[in-house]
């Protein structure tokens, strides 16, 4: 007996505006009330990379915004934090990608995790694997576990956390494992660093014809070391090709304004525009190395 197509998806994407909450409860709390406002319009809600470090200020305590300090207070809180993001998913009664946060791995570094939450509270997780110079060189976060696909009631889905979405293999890995959309959240402290996430989501829906979601931090934040200036817009892509729109961009909110994108994604329209597409970006994908350039020899 031939499996149902997988049902379309109603994803939420949430452009989080970045507040000051005083402690971990009311960080629940805030988290609580924006997926009020979702309304029950989306199955899975994704907020953006290190949403919840706007947290850090206040755990530290400091006077000043210190990165190093609000580093320690997070991972010193990240399991409060992430029994809130829980307690938060099961109340709302939807699936939901929190953002992410530092926790320290179990051999001791600290590394930026996502996790995804089921309605029921049960979570898997992807590290990110590519760090940026603020990670590494001065906030000390490390590479996690690879790439990592999840099994949902619209089909597979992946996540590449922004640095990692402008890396074409990481999301190609998870594809190659049958994810049709890849979540891709983002926190960038400038215009251009939101472009480069951008154009990496974009070019991963077009090569591998699929579906790429990105939202992002905004707003100031001049109290967070770590989240002091952020930009960019929530936007969904896909390959611009038969089905999809002319520019590839499926759905897209306003640049640097906080709120929701809602959009309704068809798994089955992935899997005809790599049949039946103009191109065939995701069949035609180099089975093994390229042999290394030689010069050219001009007569």
């Amino acid at each position: 007996m031939t499996p149902p197509p997988p049902r379309p998806l109603r994803l939420g994407l949430l452009a989080w505006p970045v507040g000051n909450p005083a402690g971990v409860a009311a960080f629940g709390t805030r988290l609580e009330g924006w997926l009020d406002q979702a309304g029950g319009r989306a199955d899975l809600c994704v907020l953006p990379e290190y949403a919840c470090v706007e947290l850090g200020a206040a755990l530290a305590g400091t006077d000043a915004p210190d990165e190093a300090a609000e580093l320690v207070a997070m991972v010193a809180h990240a399991e409060a934090i992430l029994a809130s993001m829980r307690q938060a998913a099961m109340r709302a009664g939807v699936w939901l990608l929190p953002g992410t946060l530092p926790m320290r791995a179990a051999n001791g570094r600290i590394i930026n995790r996502a996790p995804l939450i089921a309605p029921d509270g049960r979570m898997a997780f992807q590290d990110k694997t590519a760090m940026t110079r603020f990670e590494a060189e001065r906030w000390g976060v490390s590479a996690g576990a690879g790439p990592a696909v999840f099994d949902t009631p619209w089909g597979r889905i992946g996540i590449s956390i922004c640095y990692d979405v402008e890396f074409p293999k990481h999301a190609r890995s998870q594809v190659e494992q049958g994810a049709w959309l890849v979540l891709a959240p983002s926190c960038t402290d400038s215009l251009r660093g939101y472009a480069r996430v951008r154009i990496g989501a974009a070019a991963r829906a077009l090569e591998n014809q699929c579906f790429v979601a990105v939202t992002p931090t905004v707003g100031q934040a001049p109290w967070s070391a770590a989240l002091d200036d952020n930009h960019g817009q929530a936007a969904i892509f896909g390959p611009p090709d038969r089905g999809f729109p002319e520019d590839g961009v499926v759905a897209a909110g306003a640049m640097d304004q906080p709120g929701w994108l809602f959009a309704t994604l068809d798994p089955t329209l992935v899997e005809e525009v790599r049949a039946n597409g103009a191109v065939r970006n995701h069949r035609d994908w180099p089975r093994r190395p390229l042999p290394a350039p030689k010069p050219a020899s001009f007569a």
